[in-house]
């Protein structure tokens, strides 16, 4: 099946077919290498954060004016797809960079963009998002991180969970309630920095699968910020939180994409080199399914996720649901292709000697961050229930 059979509207333009290519090869050159040490032992894949830096690809999407390359959201999918082909901790870079700091450059001030952006973009800083708390999780809007005013200053008191590459950070979009009473409406949204008074890492998460990203905790005990580090307005945070996920589900789903594209290049090349009774098993019509089901659906979830994406950069109508249904299909799909993927490969997928299981524990996370499959389930209805 081909990689690319999109009708004209979906078709990536010229420039952009040269983008993967560009992606693909440097992935393939200088972090696949790397890809099963960043597991094994855990480390952040710095191989492909100086990789992805120098050449551009590890925050595309700030604008230009911020000193990044502008890249429109479907070109981001195609990097953070590629790099997710052949090492999905490798991926978070562009993704996460593109999470924390999404609200800023949606709602952000002027001054604050140029405070933050300019460093990420060129490559000396990364950034991540605190939303999520041990108790506020999937009811994000319950959390207990508090901000409250101190003259010119905000005081920040509380903790985070689950940050990606939140140990390796400078910049940290973080949602706090500045207005309790209020509920939603009282959280506001801040930019903290790695060196801010008061601030601090926590536990570090012992993983299923992306070992490379480092997973913590954020402490804020009277953690003072400036004030002019708040995104928009006060009680406009809980807006902010949700506008940037409609922006970076359809990356996830483009991580999950290019998890399941390298799980079925894997078996498909296996497939056919492998023989039992005298004849590849990719002869054999029950393998040869497997894989046209697997060709199938991530070509459906790719193109779910590029018309996400693109959509939700518009800022159409319909987006938010859309972005839902592109993370959570695509995820789906990549998890149920490496499955697949390492049952092709038998006794050999369940080994280390092959990338397949390291995929399949990867493809997981892609099902739970950015909002479980459930919570994407739930948006779908509310918005097909609305009409």
């Amino acid at each position: 099946m081909a990689t690319h059979t999109e009708p004209a509207r979906f078709a990536l333009s010229d420039e952009q077919e040269e983008l993967r290519a560009a992606v693909r090869a440097l992935s393939e050159r200088e972090i696949q290498p790397h890809a099963t040490d960043v597991d094994e032992r855990e480390r952040f894949p710095i191989e492909a954060n100086e990789a992805l830096s120098k050449n551009g690809f590890h925050a595309p999407h700030i604008p230009e004016q911020y000193g990044g390359e502008g890249a429109d959201a479907v070109s981001c999918c195609v990097v953070v797809e590629e790099v997710a082909r052949v090492c999905a901790s490798s991926s978070l870079i562009p993704a996460v960079n593109k999470l924390g700091t999404m609200g800023l450059i949606l709602n952000g001030s002027e001054e604050l963009k140029q405070k933050v952006l300019p460093s990420i973009a060129a490559g000396e800083a990364l950034a991540s998002y605190g939303l999520s708390e041990r108790e506020a999780g999937s009811d994000a809007a319950s959390m207990r991180t508090r901000a409250r005013a101190d003259g010119d200053d905000w005081i920040l008191d509380g903790a985070k969970c689950w940050i990606s590459n939140g140990s390796e950070s400078t910049w940290f979009t973080v949602m706090a309630s500045s207005d309790p009473e209020k509920g939603a409406h009282g959280i506001s949204a801040f930019i903290v920095h790695k060196d801010d008074e008061g601030f601090s890492i926590g536990t570090h998460e012992k993983k299923m699968g992306i070992k490379g990203s480092p997973t913590v905790e954020l402490l804020f005990d009277h953690c003072r910020i400036p004030g002019d580090r708040i995104i928009g307005e006060p009680g406009t945070g809980f807006k902010t939180a949700l506008q940037s996920l409609d922006h970076t589900r359809p990356t996830i789903g483009a991580q999950a994409v290019g998890i399941a594209q390298g799980a079925y290049h894997v078996a498909r090349d296996y497939a056919k080199e492998r023989k039992q009774f005298r004849k590849a098993i990719a002869d054999f019509q029950g393998v040869s399914f497997m894989l046209a089901d697997m060709a199938m659906k991530i070509q459906a979830a790719r193109l779910m996720v590029y018309s996400a994406a693109e959509r939700a950069e518009r800022g159409d109508p319909g987006a938010t649901a859309l972005s839902s249904a592109a993370k959570c299909f695509a995820s789906d799909v990549a998890m149920e292709v490496t499955t697949n993927a390492v049952q092709v490969l038998g006794g050999a997928g369940y080994t280390r000697d092959f990338p397949l299981e390291r995929m399949m524990r990867d493809a997981k996370i892609t099902q739970i961050y950015e909002g479980t499959n459930q919570i994407q389930r739930l948006v779908i209805s509310r918005a097909l229930l609305r009409g």
